[in-house]
Order: C-alpha cells, then sequence, then structure tokens
C-alpha cells in the first residue's frame, strides 16, 4: 500500500461527490458539498466530545442510530456551524436534510449532517435548500468531483486534505479515499458518545469494502485514537469534530477475518496522512513538532505527558523562535499529573539531547539545538525513565499569524 495525498485517483466504487455556491461563505466560495452512496452505504462515526455539540452533530447522532448505520448521502456545509442556534437550528438542520433526500433519493434519515465555521451566527437552512438543485447537477464520480467536495468543506485550511489507498483480496481491489478539513479549533477528543469536555475538524472516509456499521466502528475507533486523537494545534476542542468511515460495499469484498487486518493497515495510513495533514496547515504553523514520550507506565501517562506539553503556551511559542527552553519541557511534564523522579528523565530535541538525569546535558548545544529547531518538522524525545510504555503525539508552535487569524475570525 502507498498513500498518495498529491492527487485524487483511485476514488472507491459506489459514491459521487460535488460541491456549489450556496451564499453562506462570506468570500463567495463553494461552500455546500455533499457525497452521496449511488447504492446506499453502511457508516460508522465518532464525534466531539465536548458538551456544547452542533446542531449536526445531534442530528447525524440521531440519524445513524434510527437507520442502524444506513447512509445515503452526507452533506456538508462551510461558513456556518450551526451551534448554540437553539431548536431553530435543529428544525433547520432536519429541514435541509429532508429537502437533500427528496434531491438524492433516499429517506431523510439516511442523510448525515455536518457544518463548520462561526458558532452561534443563525443557520440559513433556506440557502442549503435553494442550492440543492444546482448540488445535484454537480455530482460525479470523477477526481474533479471529489477534489470539488474536499475544497468547498474548507474553512481557514490554506489547502484541501485528501488521502487514498488500495489492497487486494483475492484478486479484488478494495479502494479507501478520504478528505479532510481543519487548520485551527484543533484539539479532538473523538468518541462514539457525548462526553465531559475543535475552525473544527471534518473527516470522511469512503471505501468500497462490504461491511456493516459495528465492524466499521471497530476499525475505525483505534485508528482515530492513534491519529486524530493524538494531534493538537491550539488545544481547543470544537463543537462540531466528526469522523465518518462509508462503507458501499461496491468492491464484493468482505470486512471478515481474511481481510480486518489488511483493511485496519490501511485505514491507519489514511487517517495518519490526514492527521499530519492538518497539523502542517495549522493556523500560522511553522514548525511541526513530534512528541514522543517512552519509558512510561502506560500508554495513556505517556499521552497525558505529550498532550499537557503540546498545550503549553510557553512550550508552543519557544517552538515558533526554535529556543531549546527544556526547562519550559520539564516544568510542562511535571504539572500533567503524571508521577515520574526527574532524575530518571531523559530529554533530546531533534536528537539532540539537552536533559539528563535531573540536570542540562553534558552535551547541550544550544546552537546545535536550535539548527535542529529550524527544521520544518523536528521530534522532541522524552524518556520518563519508569516502563516501557510509550505515544507519539503530534502538535506544533504558536505563531503571531495564529493570533492574528483568530482574532479577527468573528469580524
Amino acid at each position: 500500500m502507498q498513500i498518495d495525498v498529491t492527487t485524487i485517483e483511485g476514488l472507491p466504487k459506489g459514491f459521487v461527490w460535488g460541491a456549489v455556491k450556496a451564499g453562506i461563505k462570506a468570500s463567495g466560495k463553494a461552500d455546500l458539498a455533499a457525497a452521496v452512496a449511488t447504492k446506499g452505504a453502511r457508516g460508522a462515526a465518532m464525534f466531539t466530545r465536548n458538551q456544547v455539540v452542533a446542531a449536526p452533530v445531534t442530528v447525524g447522532r440521531r440519524h445513524l442510530a434510527s437507520t442502524g448505520g444506513r447512509v445515503g448521502a452526507v452533506l456538508v456545509n462551510a461558513g456556518n456551524a450551526n451551534c448554540a442556534t437553539g431548536r431553530p437550528g435543529i428544525d433547520a438542520c432536519v429541514a435541509t436534510c429532508a429537502a437533500a433526500a427528496e434531491s438524492f433519493g433516499c429517506i431523510f434519515d439516511e442523510v448525515f449532517p455536518s457544518s463548520t465555521g462561526i458558532i452561534g451566527v443563525p443557520f440559513p437552512g433556506e440557502k442549503v435548500i435553494a442550492a440543492l438543485p444546482a448540488l445535484k447537477a454537480a455530482m460525479g464520480d470523477s477526481a474533479a468531483h471529489a477534489e470539488s467536495f474536499a475544497q468547498a468543506i474548507m474553512t481557514t485550511d490554506t489547502r484541501m486534505k485528501v488521502a487514498g489507498t488500495s489492497f487486494e483480496i483475492d484478486g479484488l481491489e478494495v479502494r479507501i479515499w478520504a478528505a479532510a478539513k481543519g487548520a485551527g479549533m484543533i484539539y479532538p477528543q473523538l468518541g462514539v458518545a457525548p462526553g465531559p469536555p475543535h475552525a473544527t475538524m471534518l473527516v470522511y472516509l469512503f471505501t468500497d469494502i462490504v461491511a456493516e456499521s459495528a465492524g466499521l466502528l471497530a476499525a475505525l475507533e483505534p485508528e482515530v485514537e492513534r491519529s486524530f486523537n493524538s494531534i493538537s494545534i491550539d488545544g481547543d476542542t470544537s463543537t462540531n469534530d466528526t469522523v465518518l468511515l462509508l462503507a458501499s460495499g461496491a468492491s464484493g469484498v468482505k470486512l471478515d477475518g481474511r481481510s480486518a487486518g489488511t483493511f485496519a493497515a490501511a485505514l491507519k495510513e489514511v487517517c495518519g496522512s490526514l492527521a499530519y495533514q492538518i497539523v502542517d496547515d495549522g493556523e500560522g504553523v511553522g514548525h511541526v513538532v513530534t512528541l514522543h514520550v517512552t519509558g512510561a507506565r502506560t500508554e495513556a501517562e505517556a499521552k497525558q505527558v505529550a498532550k499537557t506539553i503540546a498545550h503549553s503556551p510557553l512550550c508552543k511559542t519557544a517552538w515558533s523562535s526554535g529556543d531549546p527552553n527544556w526547562g519550559r519541557l520539564l516544568a510542562a511534564a511535571g504539572y500533567s499529573g503524571v508521577a515520574f523522579d526527574p532524575t530518571l528523565v531523559k530529554i533530546s530535541i531533534g536528537g539532540e539531547p539537552v536533559f539528563e538525569l535531573g540536570m542540562r546535558a553534558a552535551a547541550f548545544d544550544e546552537a546545535t539545538a536550535h539548527a535542529a529547531m529550524t527544521d520544518r518538522d523536528y521530534t522532541i524525545a522524552i524518556d520518563l525513565g519508569l516502563g516501557k510504555a510509550e505515544s507519539r503525539f503530534l502538535t506544533c508552535d504558536l505563531t503571531a499569524e495564529y493570533v492574528r487569524i483568530n482574532a479577527d475570525y468573528s469580524t
């Protein structure tokens, strides 16, 4: 398998895509997209765990539950999150689903809605409904159609985010293709049910394998945990975050004991690619930083240390200027809630030792460490000296450009 993120080729069978301008984005760009399973699909989804959720998250959960995971169409708008819009927001979301179902030939609760954009602005459902005839006419199964879908769902993204791969079982080809959006308000905490406490992260994965919703969810959950649940741009969890996996069944290959391992590996590669693309296109990002925490007692503790460092403004601003301030790393790990002995800890930045066993590393060279931090991508490795568990967490620096983008977002 080889992930291709530069072109849109080898699209899974059984889907068509399209996008149009509905007049929601102030920019006037395409802002309403759809993906339709021509003969229906089975789906599994994971949503934000934020206690405040957008109307399409509420409706999407309800629709998947009522249909047992059957999905006929995905309807996505950008430019308005339809969140904190009260009962009118829910009603407008349901009305757009009903209109889309009529346009695309499925029942209304087989329409899966998503929204992304500003929170708290009344949702213009009438614009969505008015644009549906043009959207139906714009649908197709070519690379250009899929690209139009991937571009229309963007908000503050500077480029579309896509990934695809394929594999064979008994001479039959299974394809996976996915599109995502997200550049800010990114710290996904995705789950299958609401829980205590991201613009937004939306991910749509399409495959032509034959599968039921339970099997898709079993494959999706661990890959989401290793990818989208292991990234952060700014530590803010959106009200709209959604990851949806759809299977059309058009390949004829069943998701079973023979194919599950290969399918999981392909899904892992696609999700990992999209997660990296999201962080790499983060608002104002100058450096993509992998936090590799090793020597932990458990994977959960390793991830907790990594998340705490990833969310430290002091650490993130130091990375923006290439400042090898290891004291900030150590301090953040220290208040992470994970118990460890600092005299056992080792830290390196871009392969350069900076802290060892309770004090500055003997080989620490500030200029060399700074040079390593001028690379676009580098790794900060932290060995806690406690056990064998580890975690990789993808994050980035915090720059003045991020502040500019988000200071002006709603005005």
